[in-house]
């Protein structure tokens, strides 16, 4: 697309053509988590703007649109034209446009009088966020619209039901374009995972029937990146299991988006700015705003994100070390080739090092980039430890976990909610509704108000609770509770495959039965088993503070 929608090909001069790219906030959520602004340089993209902010004319150089087909879009454009901001225009839509609106923007450039400067109008069908290389988000602006309270709310209309899934759907089909492959689709049934699947189901036919403008014609089928034809797409309703959303966490990738500020790959952290003291009267120092983006590139999260914390503290701090034995090397060596005059010590290392040398200051750009991420990763963990060390988190984890893997409890829950120096309101509230999720039966009403009254005295807001109560579903989740075997903190992070989802993955993978599975619908006849590749995905992704106040939301009457 960033190359006019052909295959990059570098020109006689080795540069490439210089360009802008102008996105909605729907497209820059889409390019930001895989593209750095250095990387959109190299590909000649000089500038990034959005659609609807005040841009200047370049008349003499092309553009590139990537945005969502919308009335507010597609009359920003035609604006565009009009007032002829660039030299030619290609346009780029994230989900498929509808004839009406290609139809407006034709008249637009016919009045205009820039029909031979729309240069190529695609469908590029990416209406969907890729976090990681298994990893994708189905939204991030409007993501409320989707989210698990909207699906959950009492009062929501028919027609409020058939947009939500209609918007999942337009996002699942276009991720299945881009993998050019059509999924086998299994759901559990009476579900909103299987309205979803229905409507997918569908739209995917629809397609395939319609041979001259089919997505999944043989060129495509089958030449995604992956070796297996045939996908197989399990949808999932989050409410078979609402423990582990809540469960405090104990690896590096899970507590950074539990207790940070992490969305779409980018941290953002405050950091003090020392303990000086300001003049009487005076504003408290603003604290520092400092972004960081864990990215694919870096090897130490790509290395570390799934390891208990302590092991990524200890790492951390072995790279530091090891970096700091080379900076040593290479001043070294730099003194050393800085010494004139005939000091013979100097001249005989001299011939032994230079080899040294130049390979130590070839390696110095990699030094630097090292040293970054050092940088980067003891400001991030360290900011997750004062949370840990404030909340006692590794507590709480712990104790979850007895919970969630119905173990003894060496300390009562009653303590643990009243205990004034552990864990925040929103803790203790996690912590209780997990407790309450995942209990054989539900806790009496007498002790009910006991905890009640614990909670409200520790600061809690109860609306999670009232949901969590009325919410039908609970005898599922006591089957399906996540279960996790406790032993020492540094294994438990191998336990995981006993997650619910884990196991419905499992169980359709391998076509066990399992009463878990054994309902769920299945649609297209064709299994061809390949090689198991899972890529993840959700719908919306949060943290348990953003879940807790949604079901905040829900419980209040």
């Amino acid at each position: 697309m960033l190359n006019f929608n052909v295959p990059p090909v570098k020109n006689s001069t080795g540069e490439p053509v210089w360009k802008v790219l102008i996105y909605d906030r729907f497209g820059q959520d889409i390019i930001s988590p895989l593209l750095s602004v250095k990387e959109l340089r190299d590909m000649g993209i000089t500038l990034h703007l959005l659609l609807h902010s005040d841009r200047d004319a370049i008349p003499d150089v092309p553009a590139v649109y990537f945005v969502m087909p919308t009335e507010e879009n597609i009359d920003r454009m035609c604006q565009d034209l009009r007032n002829q901001l660039y030299e030619s225009y290609y346009l780029n839509f994230i989900s498929a446009i509808s004839r009406s609106k290609l139809e407006d923007i034709a008249n637009a450039a016919i009045g205009a009088n820039a029909v031979t400067q729309v240069a190529k109008v695609f469908d590029q069908y990416l209406n969907f966020i890729t976090l990681e290389d298994d990893m994708f988000v189905l939204c991030n602006q409007n993501k409320e619209l989707v989210s698990y309270r909207a699906i959950n709310r009492p009062d929501i209309t028919d027609t409020e039901m058939e947009t939500i899934m209609d918007t999942i759907v337009d996002s699942l089909f276009c991720f299945f374009v881009t993998l050019g492959a059509i999924p086998i689709i299994r759901c559990s049934r009476g579900t909103a995972a299987e309205m979803v699947a229905v409507k997918l189901d569908k739209k995917l036919r629809e397609n395939l029937r319609d041979a001259r403008n089919s997505l999944f014609t043989g060129d495509t089928l089958g030449a995604g990146q992956f070796s297996f034809q045939r996908p197989l797409l399990v949808l999932v309703d989050r409410n078979i299991d609402l423990a582990t959303p809540l469960h405090h966490t104990w690896t590096y990738q899970a507590l950074v988006h539990d207790v940070l500020d992490f969305h779409l790959n980018r941290v953002n952290l405050e950091e003090s700015t020392g303990t000086e003291s300001s003049p009487a009267g005076a504003r408290p120092k603003k604290k520092n705003k400092k972004s960081y983006d864990l990215t694919m590139s870096d090897k130490f999260w790509q290395k570390h994100k799934g390891s208990p914390f302590p092991e990524v503290a200890e790492s951390v701090q072995q790279e530091l070390e090891s970096y700091r034995a080379q900076e040593d090397e290479v001043k070294r060596l730099k003194s050393i080739m800085g010494i004139e005059g005939e000091d013979e010590g100097a001249i005989s290392m001299l011939s032994d090092n230079t080899a040294k040398l130049t390979s130590a200051v070839s390696s110095l750009p990699e030094l630097l980039e090292k040293k970054r991420l050092i940088d980067l990763h003891t400001n991030v963990a360290t900011a997750v430890l004062e949370h840990i060390k404030s909340r006692k988190l590794d507590v709480y984890f712990e104790y979850e976990e007895k919970i969630m893997s119905k173990s003894t409890l060496d300390k009562s829950l009653l303590d643990m909610i009243s205990d004034p120096d552990a864990g925040t309101p929103e803790d203790k509230m996690r912590l209780f509704l997990i407790y309450y999720i995942s209990s054989a039966q539900a806790p009496s009403e007498i002790d009910l108000e006991q905890y009640k009254k614990a909670l409200t005295d520790a600061g809690c807001n109860l609306a999670p609770l009232s949901y969590i109560k009325q919410w039908n579903l609970l005898s599922r989740v006591m089957n399906t509770g996540s279960q996790f075997v406790m032993e020492g903190v540094k294994n438990l992070v191998l336990k995981q495959q006993n997650l619910p989802v884990t196991r419905i993955l499992d169980n359709l993978m391998e076509l066990k039965s399992n009463p878990e599975t054994d309902d769920y619908r299945y649609f297209d006849p064709k299994m061809l088993r390949g090689s198991k590749h899972i890529l993840y995905g959700c719908s919306e992704l949060f943290n348990a503070t953003q879940f807790i106040k949604q079901l905040s939301q829900l419980g209040q009457k």
